[in-house]
């Protein structure tokens, strides 16, 4: 008979991420807007991303749906589910297709930083609609910019986490035997 696709090693694997991807989110929630309204790095999208190349799109998604619910309840405001939702699904929808059909030509790095300007630029375009004003299309720079930024460091510390942790450590905390599209070192 074949593995179960949600064995009790992955699904301990997958709470831990998410409650770490929350933490960071509620953290993060705590400081002031960077340069713009609502603007902040997305450390929290660490945590997804290192689920796609730990495991597949699937649990990705899974980390993303439960951390931007969770976060909203939580932060007090489900108004923001629509942006984080929306910006979150797109984002990995991007990485998703970028690391599965285009890595290695381009970069992890690279492949995070298309996601999280895909993210903000999805939560600007959502804002637009909703509101029915044009004036925040002027953030959009601003938010390219910052998503080029926080896309890049969180890129890097993904390929940091999974080049640098030995696959015997990935293997015992959660059963799986290769960590997807990266090369490790371990």
């Amino acid at each position: 008979m074949g593995e179960k696709f949600f064995n009790a090693k992955k699904l301990a694997a997958l709470g831990v991420l998410t409650a770490l991807s929350l933490i960071t989110f509620l953290i993060e929630n705590l400081f002031p807007p960077l340069i713009i309204p609502g603007a902040k790095l997305g450390l929290a999208n660490a945590f997804s991303f290192t689920a796609l190349i730990m495991f597949s799109p699937v649990e990705a998604f899974i980390i993303v749906v439960a951390r931007t619910l969770l976060g909203a309840i939580f932060a007090g405001n489900l108004s923001a589910v629509m942006y984080s939702f929306t910006g979150g699904v797109v984002s990995m929808a991007a990485s998703s297709l970028l690391l599965y059909c285009v890595h290695p030509k381009i970069s992890v790095i690279c492949v995070s930083v298309i996601a999280a300007v895909a993210h903000n630029v999805t939560q600007n375009l959502i804002f637009v609609a909703v509101y029915s004003t044009t004036v925040a299309y002027s953030y959009m720079p601003y938010l390219i910019l910052l998503g080029v930024l926080s896309g890049a460091f969180i890129g890097a510390a993904v390929t940091v986490l999974v080049k640098r942790v030995p696959t015997s450590v990935f293997l015992r905390l959660t059963g799986i035997k290769k960590i997807n599209n990266i090369d490790q070192g371990g």
